[in-house]
């Protein structure tokens, strides 16, 4: 893998690929995809976007091909594209996910001897 610093092309499609991520709706949809294959009607439910602009949002996670789609019979069924995109949001949620939770900013890291990671973002970048 070349890092990103030594290729201007690299970090130009990495930075094309992160504006679709950085959109709260096609963040919440992706989110939502983390728990498995949904119709648009339970992704409606479970993000509380409304149908224009969920379906708009979904177009743009299709092109992007961070999701992939099935049919069965009239219900378009979604997923997320592969293990990279779910990694990605992982690491979203992993970072940005606890912002303002007190119980998460609050959490002491466990000792180093204990055989856990400690908590926070420090354990989540100990385990990569």
């Amino acid at each position: 893998m070349t890092p990103l610093y030594a290729s201007r092309e690299a970090a130009a499609a990495a930075v094309e690929k992160l504006k679709v991520f950085a959109q709260p709706q096609r963040l919440m949809i992706l989110s939502c995809l983390m728990q498995g294959e949904r119709n648009v009607s339970e992704i409606a439910a479970a993000t509380n976007i409304g149908q224009p602009a969920l379906s708009q949002q979904l177009a743009e996670l299709r092109r992007a091909e961070l999701v992939a789609t099935r049919r069965e019979a009239k219900q378009i069924w979604y997923a997320l594209a592969d293990e990279g995109v779910a990694r990605c949001v992982r690491n979203i949620e992993a970072i940005f996910g606890g912002i303002g939770a007190p119980d998460e900013t609050a959490a002491p890291a466990a000792a180093p001897d204990s055989g856990h990671p400690p908590a926070g973002v420090a354990g989540f970048a100990r385990l990569l």
